[in-house]
């Protein structure tokens, strides 16, 4: 069984930063996704098993980086310049049937219990 743990949530203020981490008890292909209130869940990034690959949904380019650390089996979302609308709750995800990195939320196999951005304007 997998298991994904994440941290790092809380409240922040427009414009600032926080970082997301993910520890997983074995080394995947991840991705974070989120999930605001009354929406449905939606991809955020995703990188390789290797790290060598990564995406990103057009509304976080150039604000928020996923990036990992293989030694520690732990996945990092930094985000910065964090506005209102990215406030939901953000899960990572693994994918254990491949070391690809990708975007479709039926591709990922295990997930973690989530946790809480809020961006106050």
């Amino acid at each position: 069984q997998v298991q994904l743990v994440e941290s790092g949530g809380g409240l922040v203020q427009a414009g600032g930063s926080l970082r997301l981490s993910c520890a997983a008890s074995g080394r995947y292909a991840m991705g974070w996704f989120r999930q605001a209130l009354g929406k449905e869940r939606e991809f955020v990034t995703a990188i390789s098993w290797s790290g060598g690959s990564t995406y990103y949904a057009d509304s976080v380019k150039g604000r928020f980086a996923i990036s990992r650390d293989n030694a520690k089996n732990t996945v990092y979302l930094q985000m910065n310049s964090l506005k209102p609308e990215d406030t939901a709750v953000y899960y990572c995800a693994a994918r254990y049937r491949g070391r690809v990195a990708v975007t479709t939320r039926d591709e990922y196999d295990y997930w973690g219990q989530g946790t809480q951005v809020t961006v106050s304007s």
